[in-house]
């Protein structure tokens, strides 16, 4: 726009800053970089930064940002132009099975674990699975700052053999691809991910939903979630540490993601697809994006609930959970079917009565990072409810959510015990299985 500028960095990102310059197309951008951190420093502290010097440059910071503001760019700087992979004919890979899982490894193609080899005729096998062209494009995925990668059937099939997943699952894992929801973020945060299945595809897969419903124990939901996790890597430019990941200590629910078929049978409540407008006979996978799960126990003294319902265990684990992003409850049958006979005989009943329930004050809503990024702008532009809340005194309580709609609940488990678990997970989408079969 003719405006001179100079990005500030804090040091940190120092090899992401310089290399989404480059893919922007300026490699030579000037860029001014601070120490790392400055989230938790006091106004002295970020002061002493300003006066001191750039930690990449060695040059004192203020003048370096002037300079970089008001001198003339010299010819170096005036370079341009988009990094570009190099294109050559087609190479064939190491010359045995073990030298090909290392070169996957050590390009950073796999989540680490032994891969299934994608073959030619595994990769055919895959295809079968769908009624797709292999050539047809499913969808785009971005990593970090970057532009999304777009991607073809057939490169969805790779990357779904590789996980391990058998062709009646491939449908699934398209469904996910669609969607464009990267299962690994770019955010400091280490972010996790789930998905709901719900329809007749999970029968169908013999998908786990009873006993143990989301750990290792069903291949089709160990697989499709690891699936999404390679996927994101290799079509969507994500997973790369320092440049197109962030988080800074990680989060182990990646390798496989949260993987949640419903319990539909056993369920006394109407299946998480139907809520959302798809018909009971269609297959669906439901995205959820945050950061991860806390486990309840919904029974007191012999089994019994005492209360009306568990309100204080699930409000004091609420009070846990972040605004940024919503609530996912997870309920064994056992927890719903005891809430129906109190009375909550819909999801909404009691997502509505935790959304009323489960408050903090104004004071400490404030005070939280995410708040002043995200809702006090929005205070600012009198949207509701945030510009009201701004103005409540600070002893006033307020919902943890803006409404009750950000708190989802499902059913799974094999009724063992009244167990229940909440993520701090937002809903994203839903998509049809039904059309990638």
């Amino acid at each position: 726009m003719g405006i001179p500028t100079t990005p500030v960095v804090t040091r940190a990102f120092k090899d992401l800053a310089l290399s989404t310059a480059a893919n922007k197309g300026m490699p030579r951008e000037r860029i001014t970089f601070t120490p790392h951190p400055i989230w938790g420093k006091t106004a002295e502290q970020i002061w002493a930064y300003l006066n001191g010097d750039d930690p990449v440059s060695g040059k004192p910071m203020m003048k370096e940002m002037v300079d970089y503001l008001t001198q003339p760019l010299v010819p170096e700087e005036l370079k341009s132009g988009m990094v570009s992979p190099s294109v050559g004919p087609p190479t064939f890979g190491p010359d045995t099975a073990d030298n090909l899982q290392q070169y996957y490894c050590d390009n950073g193609m796999t989540d680490y674990l032994p891969i299934i080899l994608p073959t030619e005729e595994k990769v055919a096998a895959m295809l079968k699975g769908t009624s797709h062209h292999p050539d047809e494009v499913v969808g785009k995925m971005a990593g970090g700052l970057y532009e999304p990668w777009s991607y073809t059937v057939r490169q969805v099939a790779i990357n779904a053999v590789m996980a391990g997943a058998r062709p009646e699952y491939f449908p699934v894992i398209l469904a996910i691809a669609a969607s464009g929801v990267s299962a690994l973020g770019s955010s400091t945060t280490s972010f996790a991910y789930s998905m709901v299945i719900n329809g007749p595809v999970r029968d169908k897969l013999t998908m786990n939903y009873t006993i143990g419903a989301m750990g290792p124990f069903a291949q089709p939901n160990a697989t499709i979630g690891r699936a999404w996790t390679i996927l994101s890597r290799n079509l969507g430019n994500a997973g790369i540490p320092g440049d197109t990941y962030l988080g800074s200590q990680g989060n182990n629910l990646n390798y496989n993601n949260i993987v949640i078929a419903e319990n539909e049978k056993d369920s006394p409540w109407t299946p998480f697809h139907v809520q959302k407008g798809f018909k009971t006979e269609e297959s669906v996978v439901s995205l959820f994006a945050g950061e991860d799960l806390r486990q309840g126990h919904g029974a007191k003294h012999a089994g019994v609930l005492e209360n009306p319902m568990f309100d204080e265990q699930i409000s004091d684990m609420f009070g846990t959970l972040l605004g940024l992003f919503g609530a996912l409850v997870i309920c064994d049958p056992l927890v719903a079917k005891r809430l129906v006979e109190q009375g909550y005989d819909t999801k909404e009943k009691i997502a509505n009565w935790l959304w009323k329930n489960t408050t903090l004050p104004v004071k400490d809503y404030k005070q939280q990072a995410f708040v002043y990024q995200f809702d006090y702008p929005r205070a600012i532009k009198g949207q509701e409810p945030w510009a009201t809340w701004y103005k409540m005194p600070d002893d006033a309580l307020i919902p943890r959510w803006a409404r009750a709609e950000h708190i989802n609940l499902v059913v799974t488990g094999g009724q063992t015990n009244a167990f229940f678990q909440v993520g701090n997970l937002s809903y994203r989408s839903s998509i049809s299985i039904d059309r990638w079969a």
